[in-house]
């Protein structure tokens, strides 16, 4: 666990730290780390990184449940959270016609995915991490291309 940059000292719950050696053997640092399940995998940064988040799905004590949704990154100026815009068409009966409207959700990423604005993105709902955020990044789909518009069509 080398990189301590908080004030708290940094370690996995699951982990005990202060293990005594008997021998003079030096073995490799053990890091907890899960599966989430849903057909996700690990990703290998989240196996090998020395990083400690608590909110992460994969090292951390939070598990995915309900629902799965994907959407666009609008923003990553948070830190540890991004913001995910998710389009979608509404129909108005008046006019036989379909209007577009959009949502913001509010989701921790975890330091294991490198997220940038723009990205696809597959999040997973969790229990509540703060007084917005409710699901947690599991997946990066892809780079999505062109400009800023409706992305998802």
């Amino acid at each position: 666990m080398e990189p301590q940059h908080e004030k708290a000292f940094q370690k996995q719950d699951a982990i005990f730290v202060n293990a005594k050696t008997l021998g003079k053997t030096k073995k490799r640092e053990s890091r907890y780390y899960r599966s989430v399940g849903l057909g996700f995998k690990t990703p290998l940064e989240a196996i090998e990184g020395t990083y400690v988040d608590k909110k992460c799905p994969f090292t951390g004590n939070v598990s995915i449940r309900g629902r799965i949704l994907t959407g666009v990154v609008a923003s990553t100026k948070m830190k540890r959270t991004i913001v995910v815009r998710r389009d979608y068409l509404h129909y108005v009966n008046k006019y036989h016609r379909y209007e577009k409207r959009h949502k913001n959700i509010s989701a921790h990423c975890s330091p294991c995915f490198r997220v940038e604005q723009g990205d696809i993105v597959t999040v997973g709902q969790c229990r509540p991490l703060s007084k917005t955020v409710r699901f947690n990044v599991v997946r990066i789909d892809r780079k999505a291309g062109g400009k800023k518009q409706f992305q998802k069509f």
